[in-house]
């Protein structure tokens, strides 16, 4: 790590630089591409989420030397493909009586998701501002990482690697919170 206080991650290796280049230049082709394919624009996010995972598990495979967004929307297309057989499926399911099942299931969970969320909303007002912010950035104004990057004077994949352990603050502090006292006599 860098003796420079001020620096708080590492730089990327060079494979991730230019995979998160290519990929951040893409990214909204890419969306375009299976937004026209799928109704809903939060399930176009999920499947453009579940594409960049498989293009950083086979960029080692991605030739430099051809158009990054083509080789991308391949496969945007396979992922775009698995959710719709996914979904044909869970409509099935739901015309078998599950949805009911689910509804009944969530009422009866439902005393510890309301737990878990003023949990989570306590754990969010002790984080320091600057994670905090970065949060609600991400997560409630939807800004992009590229701006939360800029903003915070940090590298996109620092950004990233930041957001990474806020979450996995948040969910100990959740889970923390979440066990009963215990009383020592």
């Amino acid at each position: 790590m860098s003796s420079d206080p001020t620096r708080h991650f590492e730089d990327p290796p060079p494979a991730q630089e230019r995979f998160l280049s290519l990929f951040l230049r893409s990214e909204r082709e890419i969306f375009r591409y299976v937004a026209a394919l799928v109704p809903n624009v939060a399930d176009a996010e999920d499947i453009v989420q579940q594409t960049a995972l498989v293009l950083w598990e086979k960029f080692e495979a991605y030739d430099l030397h051809q158009p990054f967004t083509p080789w991308a929307c391949r496969f945007a297309l396979n992922k775009t493909r698995q959710w719709l057989e996914r979904r044909q499926r869970w409509h099935a399911l739901l015309e078998g009586g599950l949805a009911e099942e689910l509804a009944q299931r969530r009422e009866e969970l439902r005393p510890e998701f309301d737990l878990r969320l003023r949990n989570l909303e306590g754990c969010l007002r002790k984080l320091p501002m600057e994670q905090r912010s970065l949060v609600e950035g991400y997560y409630y104004r939807r800004d992009g990482i590229e701006n939360l990057a800029t903003n915070s004077g940090r590298t996109v994949a620092a950004t990233y690697k930041m957001l990474q352990r806020v979450r996995l603050a948040l969910q100990a502090c959740i889970e923390n919170a979440s066990k009963p006292e215990r009383v020592t006599l």
